[in-house]
């Protein structure tokens, strides 16, 4: 790790301020000036592998005060993008109304790591691609945009099947995303003018032929919050992984549900581990809008989610085992008791 210089946030209005004040345009993400830590389980990371060398690291944490809040009110759900994932996960509340976010928050990581890891930098960690976590490797658009992606003829088993382009097929690592996406949640950005509110849906970027541009955040934004309109108990999360726990999805879904006498009235599906983006699959939900459940349906929603997939070399089994996560996904939303 390089050395750093080390500041403490005082206010929003300070934190912002010194992050545009150290953007730089025409340069990648590792040679940014100046990063946001938080809980750092993904930044302190990065800057010992080498991927990421600020000359600045700026404490955020000073503003959890106003930015690590839950608030239930009004049949609504606010989380504070400082909130930590431990907390949110145990809530009973959530618990009880938005199970899939507790789960996707549960099933996420360690248990030590849940403790210091919050919403917000969870949202924004970054890939775990092997050839881009790895220096020595040259040849990662991410890192070096215009380099080329090792993993197109390397070991790509863990890489995406969805959302993928020539120039890169890194898969987003994170779950709580997935939820979110899922349930049409707002996210909340604070920068140096102003507080603009955007679907979370429109947060991250597919790599297309700029996959160093991660997101939609401009220089100077934090995420300050996050918003979820009425309550989904008939929901979950269900990941399937290599092992037992901590370990990243190879395939998981996201599944909300509204029924009514058998019959779904609304219906909400997000897919982990497959896609470079947290991915909604809007044309599957369809299929089930309006339709008398049963195993065939979840069976035939399944095969749409995967319609577009594009296999690797190493990774055609993600598009089997991804239909079959759907499916029971749904199976276990349909039967549940709420």
């Amino acid at each position: 790790m390089q050395p750093f210089i080390y500041e403490r946030a005082t206010d929003p209005s300070m934190a912002v301020q010194a992050l545009a004040a150290g953007e730089a345009r025409n340069v990648s993400l590792a040679e940014a000036p100046i990063q946001a830590l938080a809980g750092g389980t993904t930044l302190i990371d990065l800057m010992k592998l080498g991927v990421m060398r600020p000359a600045t690291v700026l404490d955020i944490n000073p503003l959890s005060a106003g930015w690590s809040g839950i608030n239930l009110e009004g049949g609504n759900l606010r989380l504070g993008a400082l909130a930590r994932m431990s907390e949110v996960a145990a809530n009973v509340e959530i618990r009880n109304g938005y199970p899939v976010v507790a789960q996707s928050l549960k099933l996420a990581a360690s248990a030590q790591l849940r403790n210091m890891a919050t919403l917000g930098g969870n949202v924004l960690q970054r890939t775990r691609c092997s050839y881009f976590r790895d220096i020595s490797y040259g040849n990662c658009n991410k890192r070096s945009p215009g380099s080329g992606c090792a993993a197109m003829d390397g070991v790509n088993r863990t890489h995406a099947v969805l959302g993928g382009s020539d120039q890169c097929i890194a898969t987003y690592p994170g779950d709580f995303a997935q939820s979110l996406i899922a349930l049409d949640a707002t996210i909340e950005i604070t920068g140096r003018s102003t507080v603009r509110r955007i679907p979370f849906a429109e947060l991250h970027k597919p790599p297309g032929d700029s996959p160093q541009i991660e997101t939609s955040l401009a220089g100077g934004e934090l995420i300050s919050g996050f918003m979820i309109e009425g309550r989904w108990p008939r929901s979950l999360y269900l990941k399937v992984r290599d092992r037992q726990s901590y370990e990243f999805a190879l395939a998981s879904a996201a599944v909300a549900l509204d029924m009514r006498n058998g019959v779904v009235r609304e219906a909400r599906l997000a897919l982990g581990g497959v896609a470079t983006v947290p991915w909604r699959t809007l044309e599957a939900e369809a299929l089930l809008k309006g339709q008398k459940f049963d195993s065939a349906l979840a069976e035939r929603v399944a095969e749409a989610a995967f319609a577009g997939a594009r296999a690797q070399r190493n990774n055609a089994f993600k598009i089997a085992l991804g239909k079959r996560v759907v499916s029971r996904a749904l199976q276990k939303a349909a039967t549940m008791e709420v």
